[in-house]
């Protein structure tokens, strides 16, 4: 579990800020799992999702970057879930699926050309003995704004987004788990997106 404590360039969890927030977050707190459960709430709550947040550059997708900022898309907020959860001692890693997202805003549909997302983030967190999946994606105000059903963590039961609203209108739809990544793809996901640009909207596979 070594290579998932330690910094990376973008899960910087050596980096100050993102320490003394781990501190914070969990300072006097006994169990890890009501550590991570803490840590896993603040990303979701108190880091905005915005999925226009700037990613073009490596540094803007680093942990301590987004803390800074306290906001980001998926893939930057998993990235301080994972580091923070690492500056807590918590074994943790980066995984990624590509979804089809129904509710993607139609700004963004315009600017993508598609509503399959090839790199959407999350993480993974090493709790009593196994990996269990943490997505920290929406916050719980975006969640009542838009009628969604908000991701609940209790350290025990993978955490994913659902598949439908609270009304029954289709979500997500998991398409492919790319599996686990000890930091970030970064030329991955950026060959990947020039491609679906390419392709005039389709993913990778040539699909819509």
């Amino acid at each position: 579990m070594d290579q998932y404590l330690k910094a990376t360039p973008f899960i910087d969890s050596d980096a100050e800020p993102v320490k003394e927030k781990a501190r914070e977050l969990t300072g006097g707190v006994k169990g890890e799992k009501e550590k991570a459960r803490r840590i896993f709430y603040f990303v979701r709550d108190e880091i905005k999702y915005n999925p226009f947040s700037p990613r073009s550059l490596p540094e803007q997708l680093r942990a301590s970057h987004v803390l800074s900022r306290k906001g980001g898309y998926c893939v930057q907020k998993a990235v301080l879930l994972v580091a923070l959860a690492r500056a807590a001692g918590i074994p943790a890693r980066l995984r990624f699926a590509k979804i089809r997202s129904h509710l993607i805003p139609e700004k963004l549909l315009k600017l993508r050309g598609t509503n399959v997302l090839a790199y959407h983030g999350y993480a993974d967190l090493y709790l009593g003995g196994r990996w269990v999946k943490a997505t920290p994606a929406f916050g719980i105000e975006v969640c009542r704004k838009a009628g969604l059903i908000p991701v609940e963590f209790d350290g025990e039961n993978d955490a994913m987004l659902h598949p439908y609203t609270r009304d029954g209108r289709p979500q997500v739809e998991y398409l492919l788990d790319r599996g686990p990544y000890e930091d970030v793809p970064f030329r991955e996901i950026e060959e990947t997106a020039i491609l679906v640009k390419r392709l005039g909207g389709k993913d990778e596979a040539g699909t819509v």
